[in-house]
């Protein structure tokens, strides 16, 4: 009879723990949710193209740090302006 092998088990603090330079993230919270933020507009490029990257791709929701809700909002109004023509689809 072979001898059977015990699995340690892990605590999620014991890897935080083992992990060198290990620094909790803060927790982003959406600029939009806070109190006298503006609306998002199509309209508003200035605004648009900070979720926009290089290659004029719309960033992500854990890139950006927004809600989901505001998200959505986000890239409806930039998919407005890419067709009204205040945004590029592609940027060269």
């Amino acid at each position: 009879m072979p001898t059977e092998k015990k699995q340690k088990v892990y605590d999620k603090e014991d890897r935080k723990d083992r992990k060198a330079g290990f620094k909790p993230r803060k927790k982003r919270t959406c600029q939009f949710c806070t109190k006298g933020a503006q609306a998002i507009s199509y309209k508003d490029e200035k605004t648009l193209r900070k979720y926009i990257s290089e290659r004029g791709k719309i960033l992500p929701r854990r890139v950006t740090g927004a809600c989901a809700k505001h998200q959505r909002e986000i890239v409806n109004a930039i998919n407005r302006a890419r067709h009204v023509g205040i945004l590029p689809y592609v940027i060269e």
